[in-house]
């Protein structure tokens, strides 16, 4: 089961298309990389070669 993390302050804002983009203090409180590849992904994650630095 996924742990619901509630949504503060800061956490997102909305992109001029419409979407949530997460901030990097969201990503930190989640506490793990989820290899989506995120804007703002604070662990260093690579999409093109599925790494973390």
């Amino acid at each position: 089961m996924k742990e619901f993390i509630p949504l503060e302050e800061g956490d997102y804002y909305m992109s001029k298309e419409g979407f949530r983009v997460f901030t990097e203090q969201y990503h930190l409180k989640r506490g793990h990389c989820c290899e989506s590849g995120c804007r703002h992904c604070p662990y260093g994650y690579d999409p093109k070669t599925n790494t973390q630095s």
